[in-house]
């Protein structure tokens, strides 16, 4: 079970606090203030099926209440796993079902305040928290957790960062709002902006090929040449640190189309090409790397000229 546990205060009310508490008092009294709402059994099973949770995933359940995610998850999919919860009264409750439900080896609880947890150990990360909460959370994610993680969201998005999957599940006894739920599903992407040098082999020779990508969360774009000809980047697709690609560009009086797909590995990247009916393997280096733009505006295409890390 993860928590809905934010309702906000008015500025005056948040400087008082600044003064009073400092920033990490402050955060801690915010999410205590947020509602505790259960999230029903049907829920929590189709979270957890959507990120396809398994034995060698390692869950945190931010607002983790009774714990029933981080139990589900360990009991029903053999994952390990971390509840943070403020109210240490849930805590308890979800230490003494775990052992109930024999997984107490496998699953954690602390009481902690959910700003400062480290997410970098996490490959599933699940949420109940209002819109507003997971836009804090954002940066953090995007900062520790690593390329293919998971994050699941029960009803609450994360702006404007567009979700990869989603699920509605009827929910006949819900307290509030329509009898039914949205589950939302986000795979943490690659960091791939930048500017990116391989060869390849076409038409029996070598081509210096070369690609600019800009990247707006795991939407991307940019510019690209094939030996000295522009070349047109279309079917984009980032899935954590699979990318895939196609060049299209005119070699030999030709209109050619060139499809790639390959894996990140820091600055590097590989995996095959096709042209035709020929395949071949590739690889490419980063020759300078960008950064992702986690604020941009929804929607908004990636630029042509990409953001330097730094800048």
């Amino acid at each position: 079970m993860t928590e809905n546990r934010w309702s906000g205060a008015s500025l005056p009310v948040l400087v008082m606090l600044v003064c009073t508490l400092g920033l990490p008092q402050l955060a801690h009294a915010q999410a205590a203030d947020v509602p505790y709402v259960t999230t029903p059994t049907n829920v929590v099973n189709a979270m957890l099926e959507l990120a396809k949770v398994g034995p060698r995933d390692y869950i945190i359940d931010l607002g983790s209440g009774d714990g029933r995610i981080v139990i589900a998850a360990a009991k029903s999919h053999g994952a390990r796993g971390l509840g943070i919860e403020i109210d240490g009264s849930l805590v308890s409750e979800a230490r003494r079902e775990a052992a109930r439900q024999g997984v107490a080896q496998r699953v954690e609880f602390r009481a902690e305040n959910l700003f400062v947890t480290d997410l970098e150990e996490a490959t599933v990360l699940t949420t109940y928290l209002y819109s507003r909460v997971n836009l804090q959370l954002r940066p953090r994610i995007f900062e520790q957790m690593k390329p293919g993680s998971r994050v699941v969201s029960h009803e609450f998005d994360f702006g404007n960062w567009k979700p990869d999957a989603r699920v509605t599940v009827q929910v006949p006894d819900k307290p509030y709002g329509p009898p039914r739920s949205d589950v939302l599903m986000w795979v943490v992407p690659a960091n791939v902006a930048g500017i990116w040098r391989w060869h390849l082999r076409i038409d029996d020779r070598d081509v210096d090929c070369e690609a600019s990508l800009t990247q707006v969360f795991q939407e991307v774009g940019g510019d690209a040449r094939v030996g000295t000809t522009t070349a047109r980047i279309e079917a984009v697709r980032l899935r954590g640190a699979d990318l895939e690609f196609a060049l299209v560009t005119r070699i030999d009086g030709r209109d050619v189309r060139l499809e790639l797909a390959g894996r990140t590995y820091g600055d590097t990247m590989h995996g095959s090409a096709r042209l035709g009916n020929a395949q071949t393997e590739w690889q490419a280096k980063r020759v300078k790397r960008g950064k992702i733009d986690i604020e941009a505006a929804a929607g908004m295409p990636a630029l042509a000229a990409y953001t330097e890390e730094g800048s």
